[in-house]
C-alpha cells in the first residue's frame, strides 16, 4: 500500500496527532525488502509483507445489530485471512432469533474459508455473570446484563481480543455493504500501525466519499452530518490549549479504527455512540500532561502516535435517519463538554450550540455520558472461566488447521 506523506502533526502533551494521509495506491506492487525508511517523494510505502506480520496480529471486531445476512456476509468477506474475527451481536432474539441466524453465518463462512472466529451475544446473562466476576460491574444495567450501547460491545469485544494473545485490535462496523471498502480499512489499518512504530498506536478512517442519493444521482458527499461538529470542537479543544488554530482531527466519529491492545487495555471507554471521541479525550487526558492524575509512559514509549488515513472505496452504509445522527452528534460533544482538559471558552461554544438546536434549554448542563474503566482491570482468567462455564451465547469456530481463537 502507498500513502500520502504526514508532513504536519499536532501535539498535545505526548499525543502525536498525524495529519490525514491519502491513500494513493490500494496495491502499490511487491516492493521487497521496503521499510520505513524508503520513501518515494511525498509518499510512504508499506511492503505486503509488512502489512501481513500485522494482520497476523490482528482482531478485528464487528458490533452488530440485526443487519441483513447478506450485508454480514459482504463484511466477514472483506476482512483479510489472517486476521481473526469476532462478532459481538446485540441482534433480536425474539421473535426470530436473529442471533443463531448471524452465527450460522458466520459458521459457514469460516467453514468455507476455513479461518477461525468467535462469536458472543452482548445480552448473554453468561457472559454479564462473566463481566461481573472479572471485576467490571459498571458495565452491567438493572436487568443483570450487559448495557445496551456501541461502545458496550465495543469493550466487549476489546475484552475477547485481550483473551487471544494478539497485540492489535480494530473495530468495522456490519452495516457496510462493500466488502472492498471492509478490506481496505483493514489494509489500512496494518498499514498505519505497522508506520507508527509505537507499541502505544492507534489508526482512525477517514472514508473517501459517503454516496447519498439525490435528484435521481449519486451525491459523494465528503463529510458526514455528525463528523464535522465533532470534528470542530475536538479540533477548538486543542486549539485553546496550543493558542494555534487547527483542523488536524479530521475523525472525531470514526467507527473504523484500530489500535494497540497495550494502549487499549489501559484506556476507558465511554458507552453508546460517545465511545469514538471520547477515544481522543482520553488521550489528551491521560497522555496531555495536564492532569495531576495522569498515566506515565513506560519507559519504552515516547509517544502516543495517531494516524488517520483517508481510504479510497466509498462508504456506504444503511441511513439510520435524522434523530440518529442529532444522537451521535450531542453524545460526543457532552464527553467533550465533561472533560477536565475542555478550557471555558470550548464549554460555551458548545453550550451555545445545543441551546441553538434545542437540545438545551438555557441554563442546563449537557448530560453525562457513561465512562468504564479501563478492559485491562478486568480479571482475564476469570472472565474466561466463566465465560466458558454459564455462556450459551459465545460460540469459538475453529477451523481445519486447529487454530484456537481464545488462550
Amino acid at each position: 500500500m502507498r500513502l500520502e506523506q504526514s508532513h504536519r502533526t499536532e501535539r498535545f502533551g505526548a499525543v502525536r496527532i498525524h495529519e490525514l494521509q491519502r491513500v494513493i495506491e490500494l496495491d502499490s506492487g511487491a516492493q521487497r525488502g521496503v521499510d520505513l525508511g524508503n520513501r518515494a517523494g511525498n509518499s510512504q510505502l508499506v511492503a505486503p509483507e509488512a502489512i501481513r506480520a500485522i494482520e497476523e496480529e490482528l482482531v478485528v471486531v464487528i458490533p452488530c445489530m440485526n443487519e441483513t445476512r447478506r450485508v454480514i456476509e459482504g463484511v466477514l468477506s472483506g476482512i483479510p485471512h489472517d486476521c481473526l474475527i469476532i462478532l459481538v451481536s446485540n441482534s433480536a432474539r425474539q421473535p426470530v432469533d436473529r442471533y443463531e441466524i448471524e452465527v450460522q453465518t458466520l459458521e459457514q463462512f469460516c467453514r468455507l474459508a476455513d479461518r477461525p472466529a468467535v462469536a458472543v451475544h452482548q445480552r448473554d446473562p453468561g457472559l454479564a455473570s462473566a463481566v461481573k466476576a472479572a471485576g467490571l460491574p459498571e458495565l452491567i444495567d438493572d436487568e443483570g446484563l450487559v448495557r445496551t450501547g456501541k461502545g458496550e460491545a465495543m469493550l466487549i469485544g476489546m475484552a475477547m481480543a485481550a483473551l487471544t494473545g494478539r497485540k492489535y485490535v480494530g473495530y468495522v462496523d456490519a452495516d457496510n455493504y462493500v466488502p472492498g471498502a471492509v478490506n481496505e480499512y483493514c489494509k489500512a489499518y496494518a498499514a498505519g500501525l505497522h508506520l507508527a512504530e509505537s507499541p502505544y498506536s492507534m489508526v482512525r478512517i477517514s472514508w473517501h466519499s459517503k454516496p447519498k442519493l439525490r435528484d435521481g444521482r449519486l451525491f459523494f458527499s465528503r463529510r458526514g452530518r455528525s463528523s464535522e461538529i465533532t470534528n470542530m470542537f475536538l479540533n477548538r479543544l486543542v486549539a485553546e490549549h496550543s493558542g494555534f488554530g487547527t483542523e488536524v482531527i479530521a475523525t472525531g466519529n470514526a467507527g473504523e479504527h484500530a489500535l494497540s491492545l497495550d494502549l487499549g487495555l489501559r484506556m476507558r471507554l465511554a458507552g453508546g455512540f460517545a465511545v469514538e471521541p471520547f477515544e481522543y479525550v482520553e488521550l489528551f487526558e491521560q497522555f496531555g500532561g495536564l492532569l495531576p492524575e495522569a498515566a506515565a509512559l513506560p519507559d519504552d514509549v515516547k509517544a502516543v502516535p495517531v494516524l488517520q488515513i483517508e481510504t479510497r472505496n466509498p462508504h456506504f452504509h444503511d441511513n439510520k435517519g435524522e434523530d440518529h445522527v442529532k444522537g451521535m452528534r450531542m453524545q460526543a460533544l457532552n464527553v467533550v463538554y465533561h472533560s477536565p482538559v475542555s478550557l471555558p471558552a470550548v464549554r460555551e461554544a458548545i453550550l451555545e450550540l445545543m441551546v441553538a438546536e434545542g437540545a438545551l434549554a438555557p441554563g442546563q448542563e449537557p448530560p453525562r455520558e457513561r465512562i468504564y474503566p479501563p478492559v485491562g482491570s478486568m480479571s482475564f482468567d476469570t472472565f474466561l472461566d466463566t465465560l466458558n462455564a454459564e455462556s450459551t451465547g459465545f460460540h469459538q469456530i475453529e477451523c481445519s488447521l486447529g487454530v484456537s481463537t481464545v488462550t
